[in-house]
Order: structure tokens, then C-alpha cells, then sequence
């Protein structure tokens, strides 16, 4: 069964995926220490892909793709003429700066799909990075959440503009998609609903 959640007008349910991830070749760079332990979480902005990854990366010449976000911006021109066909979307890892994004691609909704890769569960960034999309930059079109995706954290990527979800492959995503419907009436504002509840709510004395 398919690991994927989708919400379509508001509903959820488990869609086959018609996106084809591409992903970079495995790289040679140690792994960042200090204090003799390896480093969960990279930094924004660290670099931790290489040209070579981004030259040797097989780009299927058929289908939908979804191509990491240093790929695209060094082959662009290669990839040009499927994305004005709508087949090519763009991943990115949380520790990637949005703005590399934003300024080699004017027109982020000419893009169908865009996807954010958390290594971690803990790592909050993928809520910022979506609330951003939403807000700031206007994207319109679907946003995806893949990596350590949990049950636990559908509602706030929800709540942050997400609208997929690739649950991690051990998880069960029938399950995990009972937990959008964990909260009836959120009291923050946030990209699915602005107006906080006491906004939303007129309280008789």
C-alpha cells in the first residue's frame, strides 16, 4: 500500500504517487563532528552537496520528476522544456537556504509540486519553510512533506500550508492520517486558517 496522504478540498486520503523522486549519488564527505559526535542537524546554509553529485545525478528522460534543489538550479536549462510542460518539481533538505530557491525560479507556481526533506523528526525547520511558501512567496500548488514524517506532526504540517505527505516507510499511513482530525479548532492563526479563535469566536458575557 501507498505510503502517500494527500488532501484534496480539505479531505484526506492515500493517493498512488505519479512524481518520480530523483535523488543525488551518495557523496564521500565525512560526516560534521564536534566534541567527537556527529552533528544531527546541519546547519542552514552548509554545504553538503557537491558539484560532482550534481553532475553524475541521473535525470530520468521520461515522466514526472522531482529533482533536489541544487540539481535544478545547475541544470536548469537541461531541464527547461519539462518544466514548461509542468513535469518537474523541486526537493529540498531543510538545512537548504528557501531564498537559492526564490531567486532561480521568479515564478514558484510554474512549479506543480514542491517537496521538503526532513532528516529528522525534530527538526522544526520544515514548518518555517512551508509557512513561507504559503505566505511570503505565494505558492499555490502542491507541497510535500518526505523523510522522517511522523503521525504526530500531520497536523501542524498541515497547518503550515503542507497538503502531502510521504509517511516514513516503517509507519502505517491509514493510521497516521486519523491524526489531521487530532484537533477540531486550532487557537493559533496559521497558513489554513489566519484569525486565531478568539478572533473567530464572538463570546456573549
Amino acid at each position: 500500500m501507498s505510503n502517500l496522504i494527500q488532501l484534496t478540498n480539505g479531505k484526506a486520503h492515500i493517493s498512488d504517487d505519479a512524481w518520480v523522486l530523483v535523488k543525488l549519488p551518495a557523496s564521500q564527505v565525512e560526516a560534521r563532528k564536534q566534541a567527537g559526535k556527529v552533528v544531527l542537524f546541519k546547519l542552514t546554509g552548509e554545504k553538503t552537496v557537491t558539484d560532482e553529485q550534481v553532475a553524475t545525478t541521473a535525470i530520468p528522460a521520461n515522466g514526472k520528476l522531482i529533482v533536489p534543489l541544487s540539481v535544478f538550479i545547475a541544470r536548469k536549462a537541461e531541464l527547461l522544456s519539462r518544466i514548461n510542460k509542468n513535469e518537474v518539481g523541486v526537493w529540498l533538505d531543510t538545512h537548504e537556504v528557501l531564498l537559492s530557491l526564490i531567486e532561480n525560479q521568479a515564478d514558484l507556481n510554474a512549479l506543480p509540486i514542491i517537496v521538503v526533506h526532513v532528516e529528522r523528526f525534530a527538526d522544526g525547520r520544515i514548518f518555517s519553510i512551508g509557512t513561507l511558501l504559503r505566505t511570503r512567496y505565494g505558492f499555490k500548488n502542491e507541497l510535500r512533506a518526505i523523510g522522517d514524517v511522523l503521525r504526530d506532526q500531520l497536523f501542524f504540517l498541515k497547518r503550515s500550508g503542507f497538503t502531502s505527505f510521504a509517511i516514513r516507510a516503517d509507519r502505517n499511513a491509514v493510521e497516521a492520517m486519523a491524526s489531521l482530525s487530532d484537533f477540531s479548532a486550532p487557537y493559533q492563526g496559521a497558513v489554513d486558517e489566519a484569525q486565531p479563535a478568539f478572533r473567530r469566536y464572538n463570546r456573549i458575557a
